[in-house]
């Protein structure tokens, strides 16, 4: 087991994350997806997070991701959805046209404790195939 700290916590706190474009819309095609993916990782680079496995879908986004407790998950998803959500619809207009706005309110989020970290990475990358 791998543990990370900050300048006074010690820590492992790994999430998995999955959120959808509002109304589940398969709108994450066409480009959408691989800018996602950047603007995800400079805001992980950021906040100090380490995104261990990411997958793109056309309509939900999958992460497994490694955060500072005292950051929060939170606040990190909340970023993530709010600049990406601004600056895809900038780049992609197509986007503002129809959605009025890009993500829902909500996320899932769970805790990587019970399952071993390879299941979770397998699950993600599986994604694809589903």
């Amino acid at each position: 087991m791998e543990y990370k700290s900050n300048r006074n916590v010690v820590y492992s706190c790994k999430y998995h994350v999955v959120w959808c474009p509002k109304y589940r819309r398969k709108v994450l095609v066409g480009g959408v997806d691989q800018r996602l993916k950047e603007i995800l990782r400079a805001i992980a680079d950021e906040r100090r997070a380490e995104i261990i496995e990411m997958e793109v879908m056309p309509d939900h986004v999958h992460l497994l991701v490694e955060v500072d407790p005292q950051f929060g998950i939170h606040r990190l998803v909340k970023q993530m959805k709010g600049r990406s959500s601004r600056i895809l619809r900038q780049e992609f207009p197509w986007l503002r046209s129809r959605l009025p706005s890009l993500w829902t309110n909500s996320y899932f989020v769970s805790t990587v404790g019970g399952a071993p970290l390879a299941v979770i990475k397998q699950y993600i990358e599986n994604q694809k195939s589903v």
